[in-house]
This record gives structure tokens, sequence and C-alpha cells, in this order.
């Protein structure tokens, strides 16, 4: 998605490939009404889910999706991995069938991108190209961002063989080599779980050290079928319909040389799509929104997150899609608590 508004991830799935359909028509926001009980941002596997429940709770919920909806999923050529489709699904069909659901039940699916927020008092304001919806409850589902390299051919190979999810596609790689990028913990946990289906993982570190834990550091280096590449960068992805080779550059000399892999799993990180919201709410450590133990609710009384925003553990659409339930229940019970 792009930069402007919450034009971004939006929860759970594996970035990947051009979309294999085209998203539908976006709906005029005359179309949607106001004011609503609840206003859901972002259209991934969380806000789908949260609009399933909220609407089939019959408060007519809205949702506004982003200029270009579906979150991550809409990137992702096959789907093997969310229960209920035994031979897997594409991606964008899997993403069509949830707003079909969403809208089927009386949400209220808005195309555009949101502009900014107010969630100082209720009813809580947003805008979006130019008009203002309010609502008495929100949910923030906006998803977190892979960071990626930054190569026109790393983009071109997103899902044919470029990926920021091992646990999402490591299956596909059985019987190949595979290269990891990155230094932290999350790059050495991809590449042990990579061995699990790839003959060999060259993991490869920009710097001359880890950024990672000692403990898991060790256990890449003893693993057998892990190799440590320590000052290389990947200059270039190699492949025309899928991934077969990497570019990499020596940090300290500046040489270059190929190294042949089938797959490339990009792991320096995770941003959450928090920018909209100009600091309304809490964040961790690591820039995720915090949520109450065992709860959706937010610091902010009737606004509730769901999905990657801030799940930065788990980050797949089956959980995303957990937390939207979650979230809308949450809502539905504080609005009847405040309507009683």
């Amino acid at each position: 998605m792009t930069e402007k508004g919450f034009t971004i991830d939006f929860g759970g799935g594996e970035p990947a490939s051009t979309p294999a359909t085209s998203p539908a028509t976006p709906a005029p926001s005359s179309a949607a009404p106001a004011h609503s009980k609840l206003l859901i941002l972002g259209s991934g596997p969380a806000g789908l889910t949260a609009a399933i429940y909220a609407a089939r709770a019959q408060l007519e919920p809205t949702l506004l999706a982003g200029y270009a909806p579906g979150g991550q999923l809409m990137l992702t050529s096959e789907v093997e991995n969310f229960p209920g489709f035994p031979d897997g699904i594409d991606g964008p069909d899997l993403m069509a069938k949830m707003r079909a659901q969403a809208e089927r039940f009386g949400t209220a699916v808005v195309d555009q991108d949101v502009d900014r927020v107010d969630l100082s008092k209720q009813p809580f304001r947003v805008w979006s190209a130019g008009r203002e919806f309010t609502a008495d409850a929100v949910i923030v589902a906006t998803g977190a961002s892979a960071i990626w390299l930054g190569l026109e051919s790393e983009t071109r190979l997103r899902g044919r063989g470029v990926s920021s999810c091992a646990t999402c596609d490591g299956f596909f790689f059985k019987g190949e080599e595979v290269a990891v990028v990155g230094g932290g913990d999350t790059a050495l946990e991809e590449a042990l779980f990579l061995t699990r289906f790839a003959t060999k993982v060259h993991l490869l570190v920009r710097r001359d050290s880890f950024r990672a834990s000692k403990i898991m550091v060790a256990r890449a280096q003893a693993h057998e079928k892990i190799q440590i590449h320590l000052n290389r960068e990947v200059v270039e992805v190699l492949g025309e319909k899928k991934t077969e080779a990497l570019v990499l550059k020596d940090t300290v000399s500046g040489a270059t040389e190929q190294l042949a892999v089938g797959g490339l799993f990009v792991a320096i990180g995770h941003k959450p799509n928090t920018e909209l919201l100009g600091g309304a709410l809490p964040v961790d450590a690591a820039g995720y929104l915090q949520v109450k133990e065992h709860s959706s609710a937010s610091a902010i009384d009737g606004v509730f997150i769901a999905g990657d925003v801030h799940d930065h553990r788990y980050r797949q659409a089956v959980t995303a899609a957990g937390d939207g339930c979650r979230a809308a229940l949450d809502a539905e019970r504080w609005l009847a608590a405040r309507e009683a």
C-alpha cells in the first residue's frame, strides 16, 4: 500500500507477488453513513473479521479500507495455512471472500485512506478524502509493514521466492537452498525454522557481528544446515519468473559474488502502521500499540486494537483474524454497557 494515510499493511499474511485479482471498485464515501456506532480502520484479516462479527451483532459498522484494500494477503499468491482451505487459496481470493462476508451482514466498506484522527473525545472523529466520519467506538486494525531491502528485483520477485515470513512460506522450499537476511533474533529464528525444509540456509549479515542474543547465535553456529556469511549485503535478486540467485556485496572489500538459492527471506524487521494516530495511543519500545491485559482495549475508553499493529510475535493471518473477533466482541459489550 502507499504511504499516505493508512494505506499500509493491515495485518497478517505473507507479502508476495502482484495481486492475482484486482480489488473491487472503490465504494464512494457517500455510501457510508457520517456517524456509526463502530468505525474500523484497516481491511486485512483483523479488520474484516471484526467487521463480520460487528455486523452480525447489528452494529452496522463502517470500515475504512484504504485505497489498496485487503492488506498483505492481497500480495500473496497462495495461502496454505488458513483453516478451511485444504487445497490452499490465493490471498486476494481469501480477502475477497472475507470482504463479501462482511458486506453481506451490513458493513459499509469505504476504499479510501485515513488522513487523520481525533481520539481525544467522543464521538471519535476520522477524516478521509475530505470527509469526516464519527463513531462511538473505534477498532484500529492497521497492521504492520515488513521492512524490505529496497531493491527493484526484490519487489518484482515477492511471492516468487522472496518472502518476509518463514513460517508462512518455508514449506514451499523443501529440498532447496535458501538465504535469510538479518542479524537479529528474528533472522536467526527464521533460519533455524527453515532448516526443517531447506537443504542449506545461508544467513547473510551486513556487519561483522550479530545483534541477536548469544544463545540464538550459538544455535545457528552449531546447526549443520546453516552457513553464516558476515559482511555480506544483498544488492540484487536474480531470476525472471522465480528467484534463482543473489548478488552479494562484501561490505569490507566491495567485491561481489553470486549465491545460487531458490528463496530469499528478508528478516530485518517490521514497522507497525501507527502514523495516522498521531501519537494518540501508547506504544511499546518497538512502536507497537499496547492493549490492556486479556483484552483488546486500548488506553482510551472505546478504542480497541486488533492484529499486527500490536502483535509483533505471531504476525499470521489467522491470529490477526482472531484478534479482530476479540476486538469486535469487546466493542459490542462496551457499546451495550454504555447504552444500558
